[in-house]
C-alpha cells in the first residue's frame, strides 16, 4: 500500500483549471459508478464523521472511501482521509491525506456551478467566507476564465478580507471590494458564493434583496433557506443530498447539475430566473482526483507492507 501525503499531492502543482475539468469528467461518469449517498455521524454538537464510497465504473476499475471529519477546537477543524482500492482484484493500493482533494474539488464544483447556471452578462460575484474554500473556488474560478473579467465583493470579517486580496494580488482578471453589510452584498451580486461553515440563520431575509436573474451557490448551504421557497429553480449534485431539506417539496423545479451539463434537462432559461446550486459534495470527485494522482505518483510513494493470507485459512 502507498502513503500518498498533502505534501506530494501539492507538489504536483495541479492547476485550478485542471481541477474544474477533472469535476467536468466524474459529473460524466455519475449514471455508471456506484455512489450511495454519504453515511453521516455525529459524535457531539454540530461535529460529523462522513463516510463517502464511490466505485468507478470500467475501464477505471478504482474503489474508494473517503473520511472526512470535522471536530470543533481541532486543527484544522476540518480533516479528511481516503483509501483507494484496485476493484479487479480488492487491493488496497493507497491511502492518500485528502484535504487538498476534497478543497479544490469543493471550488471545483462551486465554480462549474458558475459557468453553468449564471446569467449571460453576469460580472459581479459576493463572496461570503473567506476561508480555504472561498480560495479554492476563487483560484478555479479565475484560473479557468483567464480572458473574463471578475467584478468580485467580500463580506468583511476579521482581517480574511484584506488577506484574500493579497493572496489574489497577482492576477489581471480580477477586482475586489469589500463590503461590511451581507444586504448590500446580495443586493448588488450577480453571482453570490457562501463558503461560511456555520450560520444559525438566514442570511438575508428581505428576498427582494435577490437581484433578478441572480445565482446563489451556497457551498456549505446553509442561510439560504428562504431562497428555497421562491427560487425559479433549485439544482443539486445528487438529489440524496437534498430530498430531506425542510422545503424540497415546495422547490418550483428541481433537477440534478449533471443533467443539465449532459443536455438532459434544462438549465438556465432566461436571464431573469433566479437559481439556487446546492452541491453538498460527492465521494465520485474525491475519487476520481485520487485516482489520477495515485497513477501520477504511485512510483514515488513509501510502501507499506501489508502482510495478507494467501491461502484459505480456519479459525
Amino acid at each position: 500500500m502507498k502513503i500518498i501525503s498533502q505534501k506530494q499531492i501539492r507538489k504536483l502543482n495541479i492547476s485550478p483549471a485542471q481541477c474544474v475539468e477533472w469535476v467536468k469528467e466524474s459529473f460524466s461518469l455519475k449514471e455508471t459508478a456506484q455512489l450511495p449517498a454519504k453515511i453521516s455521524l455525529h459524535p457531539q454538537g454540530n461535529d460529523f464523521f462522513n463516510t463517502m464510497p464511490c466505485l468507478l465504473p470500467a475501464p477505471y476499475n478504482y474503489f474508494g472511501v473517503k473520511v472526512v471529519h470535522r471536530i470543533k477546537g481541532a486543527t484544522p477543524a476540518l480533516g479528511s482521509d481516503l483509501l483507494l482500492y484496485n476493484s479487479q482484484t480488492g487491493e488496497l493500493l493507497a491511502m492518500l491525506d485528502a484535504d487538498w482533494i476534497t478543497t479544490m474539488r469543493t471550488g471545483a464544483v462551486a465554480t462549474l456551478a458558475m459557468q453553468t447556471f449564471r446569467k449571460s452578462n453576469a460580472r459581479t460575484y459576493g463572496f461570503l467566507g473567506l476561508g480555504n474554500t472561498g480560495r479554492a473556488t476563487m483560484l478555479c474560478l479565475l484560473d479557468s476564465e483567464p480572458q473574463m473579467m471578475h467584478e468580485v465583493i467580500l463580506m468583511r470579517y476579521k482581517d480574511q478580507a484584506e488577506q484574500f486580496i493579497e493572496r489574489f494580488k497577482e492576477y489581471s482578471n480580477v477586482t475586489f471590494t469589500i463590503y461590511d453589510d451581507v444586504n448590500e452584498l446580495v443586493a448588488k451580486s450577480d453571482v453570490i458564493v457562501s463558503c461560511i461553515t456555520e450560520a444559525s440563520g438566514l442570511l438575508c431575509e428581505d428576498n427582494n434583496l435577490y437581484k433578478e436573474g441572480c445565482l446563489v451557490v451556497p457551498v456549505h448551504t446553509r442561510g439560504f433557506q428562504n431562497c428555497d421557497l421562491f427560487f425559479d429553480k433549485v439544482y443539486a449534485d445528487d438529489t440524496a443530498h437534498v430530498c430531506g431539506f425542510k422545503y424540497f417539496s415546495q422547490f418550483k423545479q428541481f433537477g440534478e447539475i449533471q443533467d443539465v451539463i449532459a443536455n438532459k434537462i434544462n438549465g438556465r432559461e432566461s436571464d431573469k430566473e433566479r437559481i439556487l446550486s446546492y452541491n453538498i459534495g460527492l465521494g465520485l470527485h474525491d475519487i476520481v482526483y485520487a485516482s489520477k494522482i495515485y497513477d501520477v505518483l504511485k512510483e514515488d510513494s513509501n510502501e507499506i507492507e501489508i502482510e495478507r493470507e494467501t491461502e484459505k485459512f480456519w479459525i
